[in-house]
C-alpha cells in the first residue's frame, strides 16, 4: 500500500465516529444530565486521541457505560488502532500479510519489518502488564488507606492506571488527582506510568534487553530520548517549583515534601500525562508559559505521548550546535545524523507551530478569553495533554469542534496529516542551478 499514514488518519476518524455514537447513547449518559453531539464528538476524540481536555465532568457526566466506552477509546487510542489490528489479523489468520506490516510499521514507528509480529505481541503485553501493576498498587492503596470499598478501588485503579500509562489525562474525580496532593505512593505510581508510557516502546525494549543500561550500548534514539527526557523533568521539576513556591493557590500551602512532589507530578503531567493535583488555572503565567513549552516538546517516539516529541527537539538542538560550531555534519555520540533525518525534524516543528498558532489566532477572535490561557489550551489539545486552565468547558461550539480537530491532528501528527493529505510524491528527474542566499 503506497500511503499507510492516510488509513491510519481514517481509521482514527472512524474510531472517533464510533465513539461520538456510543456516547450519545442514552444509556451512556446519567440521569438528569444532557449530551449534546458536540460535548459526544469532543468527548470521543479527546479519549481516542488520548489527550484527557474535558468539556463534561467524566465521573458524573457519563454512566458506568459511558465511562467503559471512555476507557475503551483510551485504551485503543495508546496502543494504536493499526497495531491493534495488526494483532487480530495474526491471531486469526495466523499470517502477517505485507499490506498488515506496512500498516504496523507506520503505526509503532518500527524500523524494519523484520520480527514484526512479535513485535506488536510484545507492544500489546508490555503495556498490559504496566498497567495492571500500577492498578493493583492504586487499587490496593486506595481500599486500605482511603478505604474505598474494594470494587470501587479496583475500578478506579483500573481506570487511571489506564489513562495515566496511555497518557490519557482522564479522571473520574471531579478536581482530577487534586486531593492526592501530598500522597507520594498514588502521585508517584501515575507520574511513573506516565514516564514509561511516554518513552516510547523502541526504548523501553532497547533499555530492557542484556546491557541496555548501559549508556555506551544506546542507539540514537535511545540516547537522545533518555537525555532530553531526564534534562526536562530535573528542569522542569525546579522551574515550576521555584515559580509556584510562594502562590498560596497552589505550592504555597504545602509543606516543602509535598512542594517538590507537586512539582515533578505537574512537569511529568505536562509531558501529555494530563492528570493535575493542583489547580492549573490558579497558576502563575510563568508558569503557564513553562508548561506550554514542556507540552509542546511532549515525549517519546512512538509512545502514548504527544507534542513535537522528545526526539524532534533533541534532534534540532543537535542540529542547531553543530550549524554552531561550523561543522559539516550533525553528529550524535559517534553517529551521523541522514539530511532526510534532520529535515523531517524541522518539517514536524514547523508544522506543528504552525497548527497551534492558526488555532490559537482563531481562538482569540471567537472566544472571550486572554491569549495566555487561550495559547495553553491550543498547546494542550495539540500536544494531547489534557490540562487546561479551566476554560474548556466554558468554549462555544466553534472552539469546541476547533480543538477536536486539533486533538486528532496532534494525535497522528502534522507530518501524517500531510503525507496523508498530499495528492501524490514527486520525484523530480532534474535539478535546478544552485544559488546561496542571504540567512538572518
Amino acid at each position: 500500500m503506497r500511503r499507510p499514514a492516510r488509513l491510519i488518519l481514517a481509521a482514527y476518524a472512524g474510531l472517533v465516529v464510533v465513539g461520538t455514537a456510543l456516547l450519545m447513547l442514552p444509556a451512556a449518559t446519567a440521569p438528569g444530565r444532557h449530551t449534546s453531539l458536540v460535548d459526544a464528538l469532543f468527548s470521543a476524540a479527546s479519549a481516542v486521541s488520548i489527550t484527557g481536555l474535558a468539556v463534561v465532568d467524566t465521573g458524573t457526566h457519563w454512566t458506568l457505560f459511558g465511562q467503559v466506552v471512555i476507557l475503551a477509546l483510551m485504551q485503543v487510542g495508546g496502543l494504536g488502532i493499526m497495531t491493534l489490528a495488526t494483532l487480530v489479523t495474526v491471531i486469526v489468520s495466523g499470517r502477517l500479510a505485507l499490506r498488515s506490516r506496512l500498516l504496523a510499521q507506520a503505526e509503532t514507528r518500527a524500523v524494519s519489518l523484520t520480527n514484526l509480529r512479535r513485535l506488536l505481541r510484545d507492544i500489546v503485553t508490555f503495556a498490559l502488564l504496566a498497567e495492571a501493576i500500577a492498578a493493583i498498587i492504586l487499587a490496593v492503596w486506595l481500599s486500605f488507606y482511603y478505604r474505598e470499598p474494594p470494587a470501587r478501588a479496583l475500578y478506579d485503579g483500573v481506570f487511571h492506571a489506564v489513562s495515566a500509562f496511555n497518557n490519557g489525562g482522564l479522571s473520574l474525580y471531579p478536581e482530577s488527582m487534586t486531593r492526592f496532593v501530598g500522597d507520594p505512593v498514588i502521585c508517584l505510581t501515575l507520574a511513573f506510568a506516565v514516564i514509561l508510557g511516554g518513552l516510547g516502546y523502541p526504548v523501553v525494549f532497547e533499555l530492557g534487553r542484556r546491557g541496555g543500561w548501559r549508556p555506551k550500548n544506546w542507539s540514537v534514539l535511545t540516547r537522545i530520548t533518555v537525555i532530553v527526557s531526564a534534562s526536562l523533568l530535573a528542569l522542569g521539576t525546579l522551574a515550576i517549583t521555584l515559580a509556584e513556591i510562594k502562590n498560596p493557590a497552589t505550592l504555597g500551602r504545602l509543606n516543602p515534601g509535598q512542594q517538590v512532589l507537586a512539582g515533578f507530578f505537574h512537569t511529568t503531567m505536562t509531558r501529555s500525562g494530563g492528570l493535575n493535583t493542583v489547580d492549573v488555572g490558579e497558576m502563575r503565567p510563568t508558569t503557564w508559559f513553562i508548561s506550554d513549552v514542556l507540552m509542546f516538546i511532549g515525549g517519546g517516539s512512538a509512545s502514548t505521548a504527544g507534542g513535537i516529541k522528545v526526539t524532534t527537539f533533541g534532534l534540532l538542538a543537535f542540529v542547531l550546535w553543530a550549524e554552531v560550531r561550523g561543522e559539516t555534519s550533525v553528529l550524535v555520540g559517534k553517529r551521523r545524523i541522514p539530511a532526510d533525518n534532520q529535515r523531517q525534524a524541522l518539517t514536524v516543528a514547523l508544522l506543528s507551530i504552525a497548527a497551534v498558532a492558526v488555532t490559537t489566532l482563531i481562538l482569540l477572535a471567537i472566544t472571550p478569553y486572554s491569549l495566555d490561557r487561550v495559547l495553553f489550551e491550543a498547546v494542550s489539545a495539540f500536544a494531547t495533554v489534557g490540562l487546561s486552565t479551566g476554560i474548556t468547558g466554558d468554549l462555544n461550539d466553534a472552539a469546541t469542534v476547533l480543538l477536536t480537530i486539533l486533538m486528532i491532528v496532534g494525535r497522528v501528527g502534522p507530518l501524517t496529516v500531510a503525507t496523508a493529505l498530499a495528492l501524490r510524491q514527486r520525484t523530480r528527474r532534474y535539478d535546478r542551478p544552485e544559488e546561496r542566499t542571504i540567512i538572518g
